[in-house]
């Protein structure tokens, strides 16, 4: 066919020619690997079939450049060592006749076809030592009727791929005359593709790397011809077909496994594009208006050539890419069409003779023939024997070059951002004639793939670019190169087109059908628009009856729940109540309590929900709003005669069913500036134990987080008052075990703040009456204990003022619950000193509460001896109860000895003997008492003693 290769520069003007250069032998087949950049050939000469790379073949602009010819495997020394300035011709022997060559875009790996195998080849490089295999370790082959896709891994340990036993005889029945034989249509996805019952070995060849491979099957697909179309056997076969990686925006093209990967092959009639990574699937199925001789995929377009004429289909590679990029693509903040949606042609051009077709970049590239053979040379037998499986592709008839006008055509193709304006100037058409609405959406959604596609592919540019050495020594380290300023140049200008994509959309769902209304928020979020812009496009015709679509409501209801800093002017917000109104008046509630509202026209408002209530009837909700209204109006009686219509429960219901009645900024996450509204400002005023109730229930409802409710609080400027009245309100309805502990340390930090701080005016504004007193909590909350008896011995109500006993209380109230934990707050009780006797009652709380008895009788009787027997009659039970005479009696006997006089002991001891006596036998009160001569003293106690035990 060719002896001879001619490149030319297609991206420049008039595509220059870049070299010329004999081949050894005549060209059957020709690829170019843009990684490597290499040549490839399967050439025959004296009617033996060779395969043969070429490299450094750009060096033959004049074909007068040195040639050298090696042996795969065997390297040249010389020129090519030294300075690569030198054409090389590598031979490469195989065991088979070449039929077909590949290239990966990826690795730049050969695959070779035989005819019973195939070989695979790795682009090696100094620093690479593991087998890289054709597209991401995706390895596809095509017969005559079928197409087998297999996935090659590296392994630890060798996989041995076993023959099916039930192999289809019908593959290799005999030539046959009367019949025939006709394979099923069948597909195979995923594992089930090994049930296709073709037997595939990795055969080692010894110039492998060490290590083991293993294969796996992905995809199978047989077809049986359709002789009613025009097409005859050697016709109707697959043909075109394409392994086509792409990568995300944020990959690197050079480092990374494509995150997507596609297979595409036709047939005459019908192309087929499926996705193989993340599980097998059937993208696309092209049904051709005629019959396809060879078709190629691209990110943005499938070309397929005719015999006379080149037309383009549509793709759903960046649909798939899209959702593997971006998880929250699908939701309710971002959106893309389905990868689904039905393929279309959107441009064709008339040629004569076309045979062949291949793209590069934005370059189509055609070949075409003149030909004229006679009819009768192109007609098949009738006469055909069986059809068996061939794993080769059939060698092509040999054609004459006499009589044929052989042509070169280099088109560029249409920039997508062109092509997306002829689309939108299109679907104009139908949005002005309001008709076919569906038609529409796929037209936009066309447009929206191809943007996403072409930034899929500028994004992959910039990434070449700036991680290429030759483009990062610049002389001005901070200026971006030409290449990268024109590339991201390209990318907004994308970006704003697919914001204008996305809002031409967004109409769309706005106006639609209620099955796909909701498809309108995610698309407008995506626009940019402002919520104003979005209803000046959504507003109904002049003079005719006021309506909105249910997209546009679903779009409206949703901005306005979320919590957003963007406010509408007074004249958006009652326009957006004048829509609800006539629309869903229902939803006026929620519309008012939007944060975005704040400047609407309370009086017009009020009328407005004044009408609701006369259709709808009374609720708590509508009348907090309408109270709500009233205080925008100062008008407090109004306010006070609507909040006093229902019960505070009732209220506290109201606020659960709609929170933001109380609270502004709550649903963007932790981080959310948070703010009260005019109604929780005045409650913290006029009720604020209902405020309290209603923030405790939003709580517990999941409405609020802990740290928002604090945040509000100080926002109130009472974090010294109603916020502690929130913690304890907050410990008698919790059950939760972490937001207890939490609490009960801040409650603890604060008493013992009060206790503190006690040149604290009395009548400061922190210092406001608390909603819960001491006791209230004592018998209200299970985290707070009764005060033990001999507490009100240490600390009379009179010797603390009134100012600090609340807080003196609950602190010792907390000590003696089964809640708190002394370790977390024994270094705050540091600062309060034992001076005092309310103070040494807290340090003795909490050295009780540890277990230090012995400590705690020796310190009590030092400062307050007066409370020793009360101390003991409550601590000094049960499993302490020995203490009374192993600690209790000895100190009293040893401190009475010492002070005869001191009545307050003597009496201690008295009661001490007594209970002594009852616990103890005669044996043991003997042993206990001293022998320094007081035995007198003790031998009525001694009766006691033995008198209870004669009687027992």
């Amino acid at each position: 066919m060719w002896t001879k290769v001619e490149a030319y520069n297609v991206e420049q003007e008039g595509c220059p020619l870049i070299c010329r250069f004999a081949t050894m032998g005549t060209v059957k087949s020709i690829q170019h690997s843009k990684i490597g950049d290499y040549l490839v050939t399967i050439e025959e000469k004296n009617s033996a079939i060779y395969l043969r790379a070429y490299t450094n073949w750009r060096y033959q602009a004049e074909e007068k450049a040195r040639v050298g010819v090696r042996l795969l495997g065997h390297l040249l020394g010389g020129a090519s060592v030294r300075g690569g300035v030198q054409m090389e011709i590598i031979e490469i022997p195989l065991s088979e006749r070449p039929v077909a060559v590949a290239c990966c875009s990826i690795r730049g790996d050969l695959l070779v076809a035989c005819e019973n195998t195939l070989v695979l080849f790795t682009l090696r490089r100094q620093n690479q030592q593991s087998l890289v295999a054709l597209c991401g370790g995706y390895v596809a082959i095509q017969a005559e009727l079928e197409v087998l896709v297999l996935k090659l891994d590296a392994s630890s340990e060798p996989k041995i791929m076993e023959e099916s036993p039930d192999t289809n005889k019908a593959d290799h029945l005999e030539d046959q005359t009367d019949f025939l034989v006709l394979q099923r249509n069948q597909e195979l996805l995923g594992d089930r593709a090994k049930d296709c019952d073709i037997p595939v070995n990795i055969e080692k060849t010894g110039l492998e790397d060490i290590g083991q491979y293993t294969l796996s099957y992905v995809l199978f697909r047989r077809f049986s011809p359709d002789f009613f179309q025009g097409c005859n056997v050697e016709e109707t076969q697959v043909h075109s077909l394409q392994l086509y990686p792409l990568f995300t925006s944020n990959q690197s093209v050079s480092l990374e496994e494509p995150a997507c990967m596609f297979c595409f092959f036709s047939l005459p009639n019908t192309g087929y594009l499926y996705s193989l990574k993340g599980g097998v699937e059937l993208l696309s199925t092209y049904q051709y208006p005629e019959k396809v001789l060879e078709a190629v995929l691209t990110d943005f377009l499938l070309h397929v050539i005719t015999k006379s004429a080149l037309q383009c289909f549509t793709v759903r590679c960046a649909a798939v890419a899209a959702r593997i990029e971006d998880p929250y693509i699908d939701t309710t903040m971002k959106a893309c069409p389905p990868s689904s949606l039905e393929v279309c042609a959107l441009r064709m051009q008339l040629f004569i003779g076309l045979r062949s077709v291949c793209v590069y970049g934005r370059h189509v590239i055609l070949l075409s023939a003149a030909d004229t053979e006679t009819q009768e040379e192109t007609e098949r037998t009738t006469q055909r024997r069986g059809l068996s499986r061939k794993w080769t592709i059939s060698s092509p008839k040999e054609t004459s070059t006499v009589g044929h006008g052989w042509n070169l055509y280099v088109i560029d193709s249409v920039s997508p951002l062109t092509l997306y304006q002829e689309m939108v100037e299109y679907s104009q058409r139908y949005a002005e004639t309001n008709l076919q609405a569906q038609s529409l959406r796929h037209l936009l959604g066309e447009a929206h793939l191809l943007l996403r596609a072409s930034l899929l592919q500028a994004s992959g540019q910039r990434q070449n670019i700036v991680g290429d050495p030759a483009t990062s020594l610049q002389t001005e380290a901070d200026r971006p190169s030409e290449k990268e300023t024109a590339v991201q140049t390209d990318i907004q200008e994308l970006e704003e087109a697919l914001r204008q994509n996305c809002a031409q959309l967004g109409d769309c769902f706005s106006r639609g059908s209620q099955k796909d209304c909701h498809l309108a928020l995610p698309y407008y979020r995506m626009s940019g628009l402002s919520v104003t812009e979005i209803i000046a496009r959504n507003r109904p015709i002049p003079k005719s009856t006021p309506s909105y679509g249910p997209g546009f409501l679903f779009y409206l209801k949703h901005y306005l729940i979320e919590e957003t800093e963007q406010s509408l002017s007074q004249e958006g917000a009652d326009e957006v109540i004048d829509i609800f109104s006539q629309s869903e008046p229902s939803e006026l509630v929620i519309m008012c309590a939007s944060p975005s509202m704040v400047n609407l026209s309370p009086a017009r408002t009020l009328r407005i929900l004044q009408r609701l209530e006369d259709t709808a009837g009374v609720s708590v909700p509508l009348t907090i709003t309408m109270a709500t209204m009233m205080l925008l109006l100062d008008d407090l009686p109004q306010y006070t005669q609507l909040m006093e219509r229902h019960a505070e429960m009732l209220l506290v219901y109201g606020f659960i069913e709609e929170p933001r009645l109380l609270l502004h900024g709550g649903g963007g996450g932790q981080h959310t500036h948070i703010r009260p509204t005019v109604l929780t400002r005045q409650l913290a005023k006029s009720q604020p134990g209902l405020l309290v109730a209603a923030i405790v229930a939003l709580h517990e409802n999941n409405k609020v987080q802990l740290e928002h409710a604090d945040h509000i609080f100080k926002e109130l400027g009472c974090e010294n008052c109603l916020q502690v009245d929130f913690w304890e309100a907050m410990l008698m309805a919790s059950s939760q075990q972490a937001v207890i502990q939490e609490l009960l340390f801040r409650v603890a930090c604060f008493y013992i703040d009060q206790l503190t701080n006690s040149d604290t005016p009395l009548n400061a504004p922190s210092r406001r009456r608390p909603l819960k007193s001491a006791d209230e909590l004592i018998h209200s909350c299970s985290h707070y204990g009764a005060l033990y008896p001999w507490l009100t011995v240490l600390s009379p109500v009179h010797t603390i003022s009134c100012q600090h006993q609340e807080a003196l209380h609950k602190l010792q109230s907390l000590l003696c619950g089964p809640s708190l934990s002394v370790g977390s707050v024994m270094p705050l009780l540091e600062r309060l000193s034992e001076e005092t006797l309310w103070g040494f009652s807290l340090h003795l709380l909490c050295a009780t509460r540890r277990g230090q008895y012995d400590r705690s009788i020796e310190k009590l009787l030092d400062r307050c001896p007066q409370a020793i027997i009360a101390y003991a009659n409550h601590q000094l039970q049960d499993k302490h109860m020995v203490l009374w005479w192993q600690k209790l009696l000895p100190e009293l006997c040893n401190r009475t000895r010492a002070a005869p006089d001191n009545s307050i002991l003597l009496a201690a001891l008295k009661e001490t003997l007594v209970v002594v006596a009852m616990e103890t036998s005669p044996t043991e009160f003997l042993e206990l008492i001293p022998d320094d001569g007081t035995a007198s003293y003790f031998l009525p106690h001694l009766l006691t003693c033995t008198q209870r035990h004669l009687l027992v």
